[in-house]
């Protein structure tokens, strides 16, 4: 018996920021979340699974196209045409979604229950599912408590979506633990809600598949579902399936080899050019590179963010401008250390840095300059504050951290042009 587990589709999941970026892949981007989904359909209809589980946030939130709602009926389709069932948990997003209520769907597809634990039998298989669907987007207690008991002689699947133990990087909605899992006595829990892989086997197998495309750079790396394969003595196999079409992806390049912005440009083409061909597939990649380390290009880099933007599209240009996607520029560099005035030194430059650096705990001078840059942060456009992220301190109110990187820059130019 084989079935697909996926989590965390977020159909249709507007982007926001874009026009910032006047450059960006708007609709491949607007259009990923889909394209994913159908390819999962695709690999279940080709590779003839028993049956599909979805483990929460199929929709986003209050997105109120209902466009998005046919698609995914339409996809269902599909799979009733090919005699597979689909088993629908609902999540945290999905609660707040109109479509989650109101859109009928495909009699192939079986939604679990809001108001408390549900059991699907797929008795030709002697499977039983059993899942608690969110009722509303905030739901912080234990629902693992009331999920029944395993059905005997059946192959018994947790539907779950579970921050786990309580994820960092997410909220902590239905909290539980591992223990409790495994302690459930179920074959195989089918997570969703964390959106990295993860899997835990020893009583159970746990599984988050991840969620089915990264969305922004905060998810990077290959993103998809999973096929589990159960044998006729129960032993459970999961193989990833990667179907993300656009992959996120965080470069770091050192640049304390570099003197120059051109240099450092240099270096980031290189680094742009391995990602492309250590790339497993074709996927295009949206790229964010920072540039770190302590080097002689620290001046040279200062409040230069725009410039080097344009140096770095102009590498991808020439390397695969249909396969590479420049998201940001982060400058993350230090002066190297006989950038800074030397102690004992007695000049304007020295003068000059003695007074920055009193000023980062200044409290007076921070908030002058608090009151006269706020206003000019609330109201800058996107475009300003990506070619001046220092704008973001400002409005963060981290004035003593703004102060201390041009300083650091400042100096280091200065020094350089000495």
């Amino acid at each position: 018996m084989r079935f697909i587990h996926a989590a965390d589709i977020h159909l249709d999941s507007p982007l926001h920021g874009l026009a910032a970026y006047a450059d960006a892949p708007a609709e491949m981007l607007r259009s990923a979340s889909r394209e994913a989904f159908t390819k999962l359909v695709d690999i279940a209809v080709e590779e003839a699974v028993d049956f599909m589980v979805i483990a929460g946030d199929l929709y986003d939130g209050t997105w109120r196209d209902y466009n998005t709602g046919i698609f995914f009926c339409r996809e269902m389709g599909r799979l009733r045409r090919a005699g597979i069932p689909v088993y629908v948990l609902f999540g945290n997003h999905d609660a707040e979604s109109e479509m989650t209520t109101q859109l009928q769907l495909p009699d192939n597809v079986h939604t679990f229950s809001t108001r408390k634990p549900q059991t699907f039998r797929i008795d030709n298989l002697k499977v039983a599912l059993h899942g608690h669907s969110f009722k509303e987007k905030a739901v912080t207690t234990n629902l693992v408590t009331a999920y029944p008991a395993p059905i005997e002689g059946y192959f018994n699947i947790g539907v779950l979506h579970t921050a786990l133990e309580g994820s960092s990087m997410h909220a902590t909605y239905a909290p539980c633990s591992i223990a409790e899992l495994h302690a459930k006595q179920y074959h195989y829990w089918a997570l969703g809600h964390v959106h990295e892989y993860a899997i835990w086997q020893e009583a159970s197998t746990i599984v988050f598949p991840g969620n089915l495309q990264g969305r922004n750079i905060r998810e990077t790396g290959r993103r998809g579902a999973v096929i589990v394969s159960v044998s006729e003595t129960e032993e459970v196999s999961v193989e990833r399936l990667f179907v993300d079409v656009l992959r996120w992806e965080s470069v770091m390049v050192d640049a304390s080899q570099a003197g120059t912005l051109d240099e450092v440009a240099l270096a980031v083409g290189r680094a742009l050019e391995v990602l492309v061909e250590e790339a497993a597939s074709s996927v295009p990649h949206a790229v964010r590179v920072t540039i770190t380390g302590a080097t002689h290009a620290h001046g040279a880099l200062f409040g230069l963010e725009t410039q080097l933007r344009a140096e770095v599209l102009a590498q991808i240009a020439a390397i695969s401008h249909d396969r590479l996607w420049l998201e940001k520029v982060k400058i993350a560099t230090e002066p190297l250390a006989h950038s800074e005035p030397a102690s004992g030194r007695v000049d304007a430059l020295a003068d000059l840095h003695g007074l920055l650096i009193e000023a980062e705990s200044d409290p007076e001078f921070l908030e002058m300059l608090k009151e006269r840059l706020l206003a000019l942060a609330l109201q800058a456009p996107a475009e300003l504050h990506k070619s001046v992220p220092e704008l973001e301190h400002v409005r963060n109110g981290d004035l003593a951290k703004l102060v201390s990187e041009v300083r650091s820059g400042l100096i280091a130019q200065l020094a350089d042009a000495e």
